[in-house]
């Protein structure tokens, strides 16, 4: 099956682009955008999507923002958000809150620089699939969470461009959102994936050698698996160098997030797991990089900023000027690479196993690390403990066999089954005092 985005053979040997490769070269066209492009943004509230919306805001003459969805912790923001846009339509998740963002709206028609249209308001899951599905050029869906898997199918079926923030869907739901995307349809909006697609313009899909992720190495970077032990949440909190939210930070000290992006990439550009790398690389300035077959890496670099991968994700496959700060060549810099220790951090090799066993084990895996991650910056449970209990949550799920994902319901039973397995496992620790 042709992956979404792209396809890399996992040989050697040059052959024909495949229609979907052709679709995301330029092969030429340098055809500048003239028309505005509508825009949905899908989780309007968090990081993400509020540097979206600061983008489009930005660049009026190449984007226009239509419809907006969030879980709803932030109706006010999100009430400004709708009327600052002028948008048609609003979503808020959580159904209780829909009280609220009607009063949000009435409050925020002060705050607006000139009267805005009431937009129509949507609550519940069902109003943000619809809203997903909503007349318009692009969707970014940057929800956090397996509930991102039902808006990205629909954005796909509606024949939107997506631009994935969502990695939940591509985990989880990887094969049900790899039959439902058509040749290009889908623009990866992380920061590595974003490089890989970047790079991948380069050649062509028979000259793709290996995909080659890098890593910061979090907070641990350099530490020997019994110096693991007895790490804090607090130390694991303290990224080098990006400032996220308290889960995939933890998750970036585990490494945990590398090893889902290696499953991403996987699904995305349709790459072997064996012909993806993970390499430390402490600055963070190349994200990612390709490698081809004469020998030629191509990386992407730029500051440790996803304002880049966003104007990406909603201009693809032009570019926005002025979207982000470059590297200043004026100053001396030195980028260091060295090989990940796979022994220290287990996650990686967890990774690989759920993505070669492919159906539900990806599901479980995620859910599971959230689980244990909470139970962590609770107090709960050891650093080392995290993958740990991963592990054992895998092991005793594909003892019942691979499970094929087939429908949404079956990825969410499946996740939930994890998450129970998962706090089953970490209140037996608890009780016998053994938590690592």
């Amino acid at each position: 099956m042709a992956a979404a985005y792209g396809s890399a053979r996992a040989t050697c040997r040059p052959v024909s682009p495949s229609p979907v490769w052709r679709s995301f070269r330029r092969d030429g066209d340098n055809v500048p955008v003239t028309s505005v492009r509508a825009v949905t943004v899908l989780g309007s509230t968090g990081s993400v999507g509020s540097q979206a919306l600061a983008l489009a805001a930005a660049h009026p003459g190449r984007f226009r923002v239509v419809a907006l969805a969030a879980g709803g912790a932030d109706v006010a923001l999100l009430a400004r958000q709708a009327l600052a846009h002028r948008v048609q339509v609003v979503a808020v998740a959580d159904e209780s809150r829909v009280t609220a963002l009607h009063a949000a709206l009435d409050d925020a028609h002060g705050t607006v620089l000139a009267p805005a249209p009431r937009p129509r308001v949507l609550a519940g899951a069902a109003g943000v699939t619809e809203v997903a599905a909503w007349p318009a050029d692009v969707v970014l869906n940057a929800i956090t969470g397996s509930v991102g898997l039902a808006p990205t199918l629909a954005a796909l079926a509606a024949g939107r461009t997506l631009a994935l923030a969502n990695k939940e869907s591509l985990i989880a739901g990887g094969p049900l959102v790899r039959a439902a995307a058509r040749p290009g349809q889908i623009v990866p909006v992380d920061s590595e994936h974003s490089a890989i697609a970047q790079c991948l313009r380069a050649g062509s899909a028979g000259e793709v050698r290996r995909l080659v992720i890098t890593a910061s190495g979090g907070p641990f970077r350099g530490f020997r698996r019994d110096e693991l032990a007895g790490v804090t949440p607090q130390q694991s909190l303290a990224h080098p160098t990006w400032r996220m939210g308290p889960v995939i930070t933890v998750n970036s000290a585990t490494l945990v997030n590398k090893g889902l992006e290696v499953i991403e990439a996987h699904v995305l550009f349709d790459v072997p797991i064996d012909r993806i790398d993970v390499v430390v690389h402490p600055q963070s300035v190349v994200h990612s990089m390709v490698e081809y077959v004469d020998g030629s890496t191509i990386a992407q670099a730029s500051p440790p900023d996803m304002a880049l991968a966003i104007a990406v994700g909603l201009g693809w496959p032009d570019r926005v000027p002025e979207a982000a700060s470059g590297c200043d060549w004026a100053c001396p810099r030195c980028w260091e690479f060295a090989p990940l220790d796979e022994e220290v951090f287990d996650a990686i090799r967890l990774a690989r196993h759920a993505a070669t066993v492919g159906g539900t084990a990806p599901a479980v895996l995620n859910a599971s690390n959230e689980e244990a991650v909470h139970a962590f910056l609770g107090g709960r449970l050891g650093f080392l403990g995290i993958t740990e209990t991963i592990a054992t949550v895998l092991d005793d799920h594909l003892a019942g066999g691979v499970q094929p994902v087939r429908t949404t319901a079956e990825v969410i039973e499946t996740e939930a089954w994890a998450r129970a397995r998962a706090q089953a496992l970490i209140a037996g620790h608890e009780r016998t005092g053994t938590a690592s």
